[in-house]
């Protein structure tokens, strides 16, 4: 029997709040997205693998959520510069938001203790939120496996904008 997944702590809630760095050069706001939904994507870092797979999989599905009002955000403990180049380089299509201090992936609840070959660190787990118009999380996908995931959250707009 499979284990029971318990439901994150956010679901069902009022989305908290940030205030973060983006490679626009501007602040973003959740609250600026109030009315529109939202997707925020906490992903560990920069050009690797796994990141750069989801990344670019949002980018391609971009369109479609745009013409649902949807916004994409990407979250990682990442510089500006940093995301910056890594936008560029896979032209990216939406924002990407520096958390340096943790301070939003803590308030999620994706900061956590991680491991990598026996050694432990802190690390973002990766997560996706998606935000309804109201501003409360509608779902929460932990542990983000990259391939197809873009997509699985494209179907969970589409049922929230068919509703």
């Amino acid at each position: 029997m499979a284990p029971k997944v318990e439901p994150h702590p956010l679901e069902n809630k009022k989305a908290p709040t940030f205030t973060l760095d983006s490679i626009s050069g501007a602040m973003v706001k959740l609250s600026q997205f109030k009315g529109s939904i939202v997707i925020v994507y906490f992903y560990p870092k920069d050009n690797t693998p796994g990141c750069t797979m989801e990344a670019n999989d949002f980018r391609d599905v971009q369109p479609a959520l745009a013409a649902l009002d949807a916004t994409v955000l990407g979250i990682s403990p990442d510089s500006v510069d940093s995301h910056c180049k890594f936008a560029q380089k896979y032209h990216l299509n939406f924002q990407l938001l520096a958390d340096t201090d943790h301070g939003t992936a803590e308030k999620y609840g994706v900061w956590v203790e991680k491991s990598l070959y026996g050694k432990k660190y802190m690390g973002i787990e990766r997560t996706t939120f998606l935000i309804d118009r109201e501003g409360k999380v509608r779902r929460v996908w932990r542990k983000v496996k990259p391939e197809g995931h873009a997509r699985a959250v494209l179907e969970a707009v589409q049922a929230i904008a068919a509703s």
